[in-house]
């Protein structure tokens, strides 16, 4: 019964995303009438006068680009219990960022809208393009293993609650999602996670686990923690019928080998989604196209500044119509959770218009640009994965920073942790800055000679030294993750000291 219910639900959902395929500008244009009429009357829509407002153009000629800090007073405001301030309905719950530092973290509002309309729905998507792309596939008939955070009470006003978001919506979640876990809400949802860990060990060995839900880098060391338990050789051998990996928060490419050795199945799938504390923007609707279907009827408006403009004090906004295949756009939403205008962070790009579909190419702080090379995530990615593939060696983590010098050329230098090792670490370098430079002209024009960029430098981290890190930091678990690229030595040289 419940397996016929799902699926006529899941049909039903896919021809509502081929209707915002097909007419994705009204879409997103109903999304924005929506947004701007039921916050009219917030403290933040009678600042700025949303009721006079009818176009997009009045909206970004009016209310300005925000950032964290920017809105903070605001969401200080909803922390501490005052209500109707950036959006109508109660708000109860916040997201903690996880960040990649031991910075101040971020709350960001977490609405009944946002869950429903953007977190929930995102989860039933993601089942519905599955099953639209393997129809035979019977996923139901297994269970599901979500890796995810905690939640706690807000200090500041006990009516409310702060944490990952992951664990917010495991602790929201309705009742169809949690007859599919593996493992109960108590382990789901504890602090400590060497102690989650055991626990999810213990709940889920011994069940049919058909889906796994999480982080790249946490998932393998879930993993490698259950083989270590049980003895066994693989994945397999414990649960015969896993088939999918739904994953985000990191790029998946540089641990695709590691998932190989620990899941080996030609039958195994990986579905990445861009999931973020402030919402969900896209899942991957194709099984063959590492790409992302942007989310249009979530509750968030879309715009998009243009990566030549950032540096401006007031830079150009696109909105969906106005964006181009492969230009970095850094992303700006405005959501069903009063976030307005809000200047997210991440960094993407569109590899089709029809649909639009996107890939995250990384962080507007993360990025290296210390002599004009323009070295960003998505490069440096795309060429450790590279360099891995070609000496035999699988990768943990890294990070990287540039190295500056005053009398003769600069360079980059990592720190980096491998599973195992590569077999030449020479070579392993030479095949790093070849695969950079061939995807990165001005990456390349700088290493010209060595006259502005030397060769990379390559510092080894020891097994486990990027997880104690993260643990000493209190970010272990959910979807934190270690800094991968600065423009300044303050994280690389912090973790240097360490070794």
């Amino acid at each position: 019964m419940i397996q016929s219910i799902l699926s006529w639900t899941m049909k039903k959902r896919i021809h509502q995303i081929e209707l915002f395929i097909q007419y994705p500008i009204d879409v997103q244009e109903d999304v924005f009438q929506k947004l701007i009429e039921t916050a009219s009357g917030t403290e933040w829509g009678k600042k700025y006068h949303y009721h006079e407002i009818r176009t997009v153009k009045q909206f970004q000629e009016r209310v300005p680009l925000s950032t964290y800090e920017e809105i903070f007073p605001y969401i200080n405001k909803v922390i501490k219990g005052e209500q109707n301030i950036l959006w109508p309905s109660k708000i109860e719950w916040f997201s903690k960022s996880s960040g990649t530092t031991n910075a101040r973290s971020k709350y960001i509002p977490v609405s009944a809208e946002s869950l429903s309309d953007c977190h929930f729905k995102a989860g039933k998507d993601l089942l519905s393009l599955y099953f639209n792309n393997f129809p035979e596939r019977n996923l139901f008939a297994g269970k599901m293993i979500p890796i995810g955070g905690t939640v706690q009470i807000n200090p500041e006003n006990p009516n409310s609650y702060f944490g990952d978001i992951s664990g917010i919506i495991m602790q929201n979640m309705p009742f169809w999602a949690r007859w599919t876990n593996s493992i109960s809400l108590k382990t789901a949802l504890m602090d400590d996670w060497d102690e989650k860990i055991e626990s999810i060990i213990k709940e889920a060995i011994h069940t049919d686990v058909s889906t796994l839900g999480g982080v790249p880098t946490w998932t393998i060391v879930l993993l490698q923690r259950i083989l270590d338990y049980t003895g066994k050789s693989n994945i397999l051998e414990v649960w015969p019928n896993l088939e999918v990996l739904f994953h985000g928060a990191v790029a998946f490419e540089p641990y695709r080998e590691q998932f190989q050795i620990l899941i080996p199945s030609d039958k195994m799938n990986y579905q990445e989604t861009y999931s973020a504390s402030e919402g969900l923007f896209g899942i991957q609707d194709e099984p063959n196209n590492d790409s992302m279907l942007l989310m249009l009827d979530y509750g968030i408006f879309y715009e998009f500044i243009p990566m030549e403009y950032w540096r401006r004090e007031n830079p150009k906004t696109l909105t969906l119509e106005e964006v181009e295949i492969n230009k970095n756009y850094a992303l700006v939403i405005s959501t069903n959770a009063g976030l307005w205008r809000y200047v997210i962070g991440d960094t993407v790009k569109f590899t089709s218009l029809s649909p639009y579909r996107i890939k995250i190419t990384g962080r507007t702080k993360h990025f290296i640009n210390a002599f004009g090379e323009e070295v960003i995530i998505e490069h440096t990615d795309k060429a450790i994965t590279y360099a891995c593939k070609e000496t035999g060696a699988l990768l943990n983590d890294y990070t990287v920073a540039p190295i500056y010098l005053s009398d003769m050329a600069g360079s980059h230098e990592w720190l980096i942790e491998f599973k195992i090792q590569p077999n030449d670490l020479d070579k392993f370098t030479y095949y790093l800055d070849k695969k950079l430079r061939a995807i990165n002209s001005d990456y390349d024009a700088k290493r010209f000679k060595n006259i502005v960029l030397s060769f990379p430098k390559i510092n080894l981290a020891p097994q486990d030294f990027f997880y104690k890190w993260l643990e000493n930091n209190n970010k272990l678990g959910g979807q934190s993750k270690v800094p991968r690229l600065s423009n300044n030595r303050e994280y690389l040289d912090l973790l240097l000291k360490q070794l």
